[in-house]
């Protein structure tokens, strides 16, 4: 068992190369949710950087992304080594993304532990994020242990997956005891119906799957030698050409017959070593426009509003004015329970109840000549 690791032998990898479809008009293929600023001035992929900077040196953080998004997020990351944002080139699923993260940190360091994080979620609260992060680094470093940080569900949300988890750990021999606690993991669900859900909720057994990990190099390429071998192939590919430009190529030849599928699938629902930390802190992965809801102060009649808005007998609405130029009020009258979001070149209305189709809604315009410019 090893001891406490360095904090230069840590590394974060973030996700980042989701297209944010559900939140269109405001999110394009060029800047998608993780690269806007819709709460703040920094965009959730600045917030996402700046919550792990305090406990990983910056040239340890890589980036993976598409060859749309990276030029922006170069630009938004002007601190982190140009080398250290890298683009698939064919969106692979979450699998691909981990294994080509640990190619990266296992050619700067086989003895690294690492974490791989979204860039997309919402955690006001960085101090106990961190006391959370940090204390998953010691025991991933201490033991060939897979880590996921599971957030305590404040409602029976159908949206996330979940995991049930078993009795608290304690720390390993001759530690003191973490500020956080760890469970076993027991099982991984996929998205429950509603009953379920609530059920999960009032048991106290089950945490959300935040989609957040810790491991070591080698913890995580063992994994993938014995659960997805063809990955842990590409593994050892990618480690012998990481950091030189020889990289871009081999993973433009061999990424578009990598096999898609979600590091859940492909290694958490089946390895025998994942230990739960417990995320006890404020988090949301911001899903939909209606999440947005949870963010933006409401008035008396519950609408949550961004802009210049005025109604007569509104109740329950989200209003976003995105606008830059010529910005307008906007006057409703009588709308109950929808989302209007405004940009400079396309309005969106939609029922609260309906806006997961707003993903269907890009792909329609998406394949029509007229209005592609807009995806």
């Amino acid at each position: 068992m090893k001891t406490k690791a360095d904090p230069r032998d840590r590394f974060v990898v973030i996700m980042a190369g989701g297209r944010g479809e559900r939140f269109w008009p405001l999110s394009r293929e060029k800047t998608p949710k993780q690269l806007l600023r819709l709460l703040g001035s920094r965009s959730f992929l600045q917030q996402a950087v700046d919550r792990v900077l305090p406990l990983v040196p910056v040239k340890n953080i890589f980036i993976i992304t598409n060859e749309v998004q990276a030029p922006e997020v170069r630009k938004q990351v002007p601190k982190l080594p140009k080398q250290n944002v890298i683009a698939e080139p064919v969106g692979r699923d979450t699998c691909a993304a981990v294994t080509l993260g640990a190619a990266l940190v296992g050619a700067r360091s086989t003895t690294g532990v690492m974490a791989v994080l979204p860039a997309d979620h919402v955690i006001p609260e960085e101090k106990k994020f961190q006391q959370v992060l940090a204390d998953s680094f010691d025991l991933a470093t201490r033991g060939q242990v897979i880590v996921t940080i599971g957030i305590q569900p404040t409602e029976p949300n159908t949206g996330y997956g979940y995991i049930r988890v078993g009795e608290p750990l304690p720390p390993p021999h001759g530690v003191k005891s973490y500020k956080t606690t760890f469970f076993r993991a027991e099982r991984f669900v996929e998205k429950p119906n509603f009953d379920t859900a609530l059920e999960y909720l009032n048991s106290g057994q089950y945490r959300w799957n935040a989609g957040m990990f810790i491991w070591s190099f080698v913890t995580i390429t063992q994994g993938l030698e014995k659960h997805q071998p063809e990955m842990a192939q590409a593994c050892q590919r990618w480690f012998k050409v990481a950091h030189t430009p020889r990289l871009a190529k081999i993973l433009a030849r061999e990424y578009p017959d990598i096999r898609k599928i979600s590091i859940d699938f492909a290694l958490m629902e089946h390895a025998q070593n994942v230990v739960v930390a417990d995320g006890a802190f404020t988090w949301d992965d911001l899903g939909s426009w209606t999440a947005m809801a949870r963010h933006i102060t409401a008035d008396a009649a519950g609408n949550c509003a961004i802009g210049d808005f005025v109604h007569v007998d509104a109740a329950r609405n989200i209003i976003y004015d995105a606008r830059v130029k010529h910005r307008t009020p906007i006057a409703i009258v009588g709308l109950r329970d929808s989302i209007i979001i405004q940009t400079d070149d396309a309005t969106l209305l939609a029922h609260k109840s309906q806006a997961q189709k707003v993903k269907e809604l890009v792909a329609k315009l998406a394949a029509d000549k007229k209005y592609k410019i807009l995806v």
